[in-house]
């Protein structure tokens, strides 16, 4: 059997080659464009139907400023031009122009520029069971998703690599192409930038916290009230919220929010129409979901619609 070394470097030969070509077409061009071309916010979402499906976005932003929320995949991006600040791990960081972002699936993060120019790059949102896949056929232990302790590396090779990949899936239909790419780009990631989980430092959540994580994780639409979920704890209001939030990253009504969206994403890929599917996950109105969603994923729910149809297979 060959080891996990030898298949990686049989998966990356086609991909080498490619991102070779496409550095030395593409090494100047980035630099060549003017840090004032990000006035106009800008972005385009779409979604690869390989490994099950893998959100993708490309966007340009000046103004735009993402709430703290998280995704149920990871976030790997790389910075196109300028500069992007954003909270991950406790703490603030700076990802400057060709660094490659990486924020761990359910991690708490926002964003926002570093410059008064603003920023653009591209992204993609795998999920923990698509990174396992990969690992599981590199001849890791089954099941294994990876942890990335940096949330912003500094990686030439590999950002070449995810910018072919981010190219490739947007001009080409090759499907052998694409999908080699795909899990090149991931295999070398964890390669390359992934660790073993730490342990926790932060004591294990109560059994109070847990019940109320549950309930909003179990039925995020629900209208309830922070003296409901403060009786279901038997835990003060005013604890409760402090305590969640250092558990969680969020207080609780920022993380139902996150869940509402979570199940707005899924009737969407569903086909439901937007206003029913703001009214059934819990928002005010149509509106009220356009602001929440835009602010954590950058899109509205429309143009999410729109690429969810666009990637269905036509019969």
């Amino acid at each position: 059997m060959k080891s996990p070394a030898s298949k990686l470097t049989a998966i990356e030969l086609t991909a080498t080659k490619l991102t070779a070509k496409r550095a030395t077409e593409d090494a100047h061009s980035l630099d060549r464009k003017p840090a004032q071309a990000q006035a106009k916010e800008q972005a385009n979402f779409s979604l690869a139907n390989e490994l099950g499906g893998i959100e993708l976005l490309e966007a340009s932003y000046q103004r735009q400023n993402f709430s703290r929320h998280c995704h149920e995949g990871y976030t790997v991006g790389v910075i196109e031009t300028g500069a992007q600040r954003f909270y991950r791990t406790g703490g603030d960081h700076t990802a400057p122009q060709h660094s490659i972002i990486l924020v761990n699936a359910d991690e708490v993060h926002n964003g926002r520029s570093a410059t008064d120019f603003g920023w653009s790059y591209r992204a993609m949102y795998p999920l923990p069971q698509q990174f396992a896949r990969v690992h599981d056929e590199l001849g890791g232990k089954s099941g294994d998703a990876p942890y990335f302790p940096e949330p912003v590396v500094h990686d030439k090779p590999l950002a070449e690599l995810l910018r072919l990949t981010f190219d490739t899936l947007s001009t080409s239909d090759n499907a052998l192409l694409r999908e080699s790419l795909i899990y090149t780009s991931l295999a070398r990631l964890m390669s390359r930038h992934g660790a073993s989980r730490p342990v926790e430092k932060t004591l294990r959540p109560t059994v109070q916290l847990a019940l109320v994580k549950q309930f909003l994780d179990d039925m995020p639409a629900a209208d309830v009230s922070l003296d409901a979920l403060a009786k279901l704890a038997g835990l003060s209001p005013f604890y409760l919220i402090k305590q969640f939030q250092r558990q969680y990253g969020l207080p609780p009504h920022a993380y139902q929010i996150q869940g509402r969206i979570r199940l707005a994403k899924q009737m969407i890929r569903q086909g439901g129409k937007l206003l029913e599917v703001a009214l059934a996950c819990g928002f005010h109105d149509q509106s009220h979901l356009n602001r929440h969603f835009k602010r954590a994923l950058g899109v509205t729910p429309g143009q999410y619609a729109r690429e969810v149809e666009a990637s269905r297979p036509r019969g």
